[in-house]
């Protein structure tokens, strides 16, 4: 098979994204499209175009024309939730697969997306869009606490929180509007903010690539979650062996959620709560997943999933190549600043007090970076990271405890 030309949509954080840039070059060459002056990016593509505004869809498909005019492209890709709407638009504008607008909305608008659920009869908590706190005192009270009050059209966990009374419904309602309900370059609506039922259980993510409405679910990962009653994700934990792997239930929810969705071609990052009645679908994104969960796959010996999305998005079926040799399980975790607005000074893990699980850590913070744990600091409050792999879950905990007491976050 010749290599593919693809049309990358932003590159993302380095720290979160380089490797999936460096797996894709492997196998396309890829043109990408950028916000800013490119750095560590050239030494994975093989042209890059900057543009003033992402938003701007008339620009990006025409520089989408001018590359395809020099050398055909096969697919647009983008990993970024903000501007996964504006990619499939230019995906649409060159006759490429992925070009399913409305698609894509139904998985970024979480209200749509609970509608397109109920109508396929998918498990999934019950959910209702509301105005305001007299509006959300009602229904929680109808529902019944605890409730989850989440923004409609934000990600990463902005703005959601665990409610478990009247008076910390109409907090939470005031910090989701203060987090963003709305924001800049994400669509708006006159009711944006989502009371829902919560449900219990352990939440679990699972990335699939979707060719021609086959479903294959690539990567199944355990998310830890901290700073309750937020849901800020603390790390995951990826194991090849998991049972989830044989539980046909989940399975079944999986499948039967994009076939609600209409999603038929396209890379889908789908969080679910496994709950005592059984799986229930908390949100679908139509991307691939973040907090280096791919890359946990890769690292534990699990396909690649970044080819596998640029395999379907240029329209050939996925190749969900294995590394060899033996599989182990990989564990992320996210380090945070000791209190809230810390100027960092310096941010190093000490590496003779490693453990020798740590397969890789760095900083997420640079010196001048002012940080602050959840609430006030979510996803971008982070400071830190590192992955272990070992022979079980159990014992990458433990190397990431180490690795939490060898990092060094100096503050001025």
């Amino acid at each position: 098979m010749t290599m593919g030309h693809l049309l990358v949509i932003t590159p993302g954080i380095r720290a979160y994204r380089e490797y999936l840039l460096e797996s894709i070059s492997r196998d396309f060459r890829v043109h990408l499209i950028l916000t800013e002056p490119a750095t560590w990016e050239p030494a994975y593509t093989t042209g890059h175009t900057m543009v003033a505004d992402l938003a701007d869809v008339d620009g990006l498909v025409r520089v989408a024309r001018a590359v395809h005019a020099e050398e055909p492209l096969d697919g647009v890709i983008c990993w970024d939730e903000t501007w996964i709407e504006q990619t499939a638009q230019v995906a649409a504008a060159l006759g490429l697969p992925g070009g399913d607008r409305e698609c894509v909305e139904r998985c970024r608008d979480k209200y749509r997306t609970r509608a397109a659920l109920d109508a396929g009869r998918v498990p999934q908590p019950r959910s209702v869009l509301v105005s305001g706190p007299q509006e959300a005192l009602a229904v929680a009270g109808d529902i019944g606490y605890p409730v989850v009050v989440k923004p409609r059209a934000l990600a990463g966990s902005f703005g959601v929180v665990r409610v478990d009374s009247p008076a910390g419904l109409v907090e939470a309602v005031e910090f989701t509007d203060a987090s963003g309900a709305s924001a800049p370059d994400l669509p708006t609506h006159e009711r944006n903010i989502l009371v829902e039922e919560f449900a219990r259980g352990p939440e679990i993510s699972v990335d699939s690539v979707v060719h021609r409405g086959r479903v294959t679910p690539v990567c199944i990962a355990r998310k830890e979650v901290g700073f309750e009653p937020y849901f800020e994700e603390t790390g995951h934990v990826v194991d090849p062996e998991d049972p989830l792997w044989s539980d046909g239930k989940l399975t079944d929810v999986v499948v039967r959620t994009h076939a609600a969705l209409d999603f038929t071609d396209g890379v889908t990052h789908t969080e679910i709560r496994l709950t005592p009645t059984g799986p229930k679908v908390i949100e679908v994104n139509a991307r691939i997943g973040g907090g280096m969960i791919p890359l946990l796959n890769l690292l534990g010996g699990g396909p690649d999933l970044a080819l596998a999305a640029a395999d379907v998005a240029c329209g050939r079926a996925p190749g969900l190549r294995t590394a060899t040799g033996h599989r182990q399980v990989a564990a992320i975790r996210f380090y945070y600043p000791p209190e809230n607005d810390s100027l960092i000074a310096d941010v190093r893990f000490e590496e003779s007090e490693l453990p020798e699980q740590v397969a890789r850590c760095g900083p997420l913070a640079a010196a001048g970076d002012i940080k602050s744990p959840p609430p006030r600091g979510l996803m971008d409050g982070r400071v830190a990271y590192a992955i272990a792999l070992a022979g079980n879950a159990d014992s990458c905990r433990a190397a990431l405890d180490k690795a939490g007491h060898a990092l060094r976050v100096r503050v001025s």
